[in-house]
């Protein structure tokens, strides 16, 4: 007999965690729709065609794929089976993937539906993603992603509202202090313009985002081992070290970037953002530009942001950014788009650790009915649709176990309340009501019982 394992990155979730994780959805998709996004679906599975290609290099890598159902293997070719020749072998034994995100497929979704929505389109999604990433604490193979974009408008505006977006929902959470860094994937394109590297632009990007991961000095490494030239590292290590307050490091900027056009509209464009939040106090986070940040997957193209921890060593909670052109490869050009993500999974990992999460109870039943037996069970079990009559969550315990065996099943389960309702309660109609967890005990006629138990 196989012993029960999981699967590399996957977890479960006991019922008070559940509940746990449900208080942070329900804050993030009460926002979202406070700033007017609308909830959409899509599938978990997607086609290969649309999902690949859209992440870069490292992204791709991490796509689960699926096999094709049936005899896979019938279209393929003997000599591929034989050379190993795992490229050709992929592309005829499977056609779909399962979601690495919520955003490519939320393009492919505008471009099929573009007659049904209203642009600009609002949306939110909170669903599942999978990436087959090497598992730890804060990065697993299946996650939730808790996304807000808009698509259809240039406009900054919304720029600017996923900043606040940021900051509104982390602070109801009671996250504690948190940095939102942002930068503009034209400030990179800027660098590599002015210091005449574009062609290397891919591997640039690449290299600087495992900044958090591998430093400054890894970063440098890699791009040595790219073939990036010491003028041209010593560029980027003027972008790593630019410093001050946010107005000052775009004005040391823009010394960099004299001669880059495309640097230069990323400015204008971070100065556009900074603006428009000039006049709205954040309640607790921190705007901070890093000209660092790269956000790694391909599609990004103005605007990007980054959400880390001051004190807590947990990497991004939280990102997203502008990407202009995404639906444009599904043969929809026009369509700009921005957009954010909440880790929600990192999340609950910081509130828990520092024990910021409400207390929640482990069961959503309000009250146990005991069971006693006879005919004592069977008026318990018409006292029971009673009360799901009132909506209120209850249960009867299924037998006649000895009493303190039904109020250790309550305690367990966080039953706040129990009804011991013997033969002489019955024929009086009067319900004996106890808190378990106050020890507090009364005895209720029906309608008061009703009343108590939905306060």
């Amino acid at each position: 007999m196989a012993k029960p394992t999981l699967a590399r990155g996957m977890r479960d979730f006991l019922p008070k965690q559940v509940y746990e994780r449900q208080y942070i959805f329900n804050i993030i998709r009460t926002t979202f729709e406070k700033y007017g996004f609308q909830p959409i679906e899509t599938p978990v599975i997607e086609n290969l065609s649309i999902l690949s290609e859209k992440y870069g290099e490292e992204g791709d890598k991490l796509l689960f794929k699926v096999l094709n159902s049936g005899e896979y293997l019938s279209d393929v070719n003997e000599n591929d089976l034989s050379a190993k020749n795992h490229s050709a072998i992929t592309s005829k034994i499977t056609e779909k993937g399962l979601r690495y995100d919520l955003t490519v497929p939320l393009a492919r979704y505008v471009v099929m539906h573009r007659n049904d929505i209203v642009i600009p389109f609002k949306r939110y999604h909170i669903d599942k993603v999978w990436r087959a990433d090497r598992p730890q604490k804060g990065r697993y193979r299946e996650f939730y992603q808790c996304d807000a974009d808009c698509i259809g408008s240039p406009s900054l505006l919304y720029d600017a509202e996923c900043i606040l977006l940021f900051d509104d929902v982390l602070n109801q959470l009671n996250v504690p202090d948190f940095i939102i860094k942002v930068n503009n994937r034209k400030i990179l394109a800027g660098i590599a313009e002015a210091w005449d590297f574009t062609d290397q632009f891919k591997d640039f990007v690449i290299a600087i985002d495992k900044w958090d991961k591998i430093g400054e000095d890894g970063v440098i490494r890699e791009l040595g081992n790219k073939g990036f030239s010491e003028a041209k590292i010593h560029a980027i290590q003027q972008l790593f070290r630019v410093s001050g307050s946010n107005s000052e490091k775009l004005e040391t900027l823009k010394t960099l970037l004299l001669n880059s056009p495309t640097g230069n509209k990323g400015i204008e464009e971070l100065e556009k953002v900074l603006d428009y939040l000039s006049g709205t106090p954040l309640n607790k986070g921190i705007i901070e530009l890093d000209f660092s940040l790269a956000r790694g997957l391909d599609y990004y193209t103005s605007t990007i942001f980054e959400v880390v921890l001051k004190n807590y060593a947990m990497g991004s909670i939280a990102s997203g950014g502008r990407y202009d052109e995404l639906t444009a490869g599904f043969g929809m050009s026009d369509m700009p788009g921005v957009g954010i993500s909440f880790g929600a999974e990192r999340i609950y990992d910081v509130l828990a650790d520092l024990n910021l999460l409400p207390e929640m109870a482990a069961s959503s039943v309000k009250v146990l009915i005991i069971n006693f037996g006879g005919e004592e069970e069977k008026s318990a079990f018409s006292l029971l649709q009673k009360l799901h009559a009132e909506n209120i969550s209850s249960e009867l315990y299924p037998s006649d176990s000895k009493i303190g065996k039904q109020f250790q099943y309550a305690e367990k389960k966080g039953i706040p309340y129990v009804i011991t309702a013997g033969a002489d309660e019955i024929r009086e109609h009067v319900y004996p009501l106890k808190n378990i967890i106050s020890g507090e005990q009364e005895k209720l006629n029906l309608e008061s019982l009703i009343a108590k138990l939905k306060s």
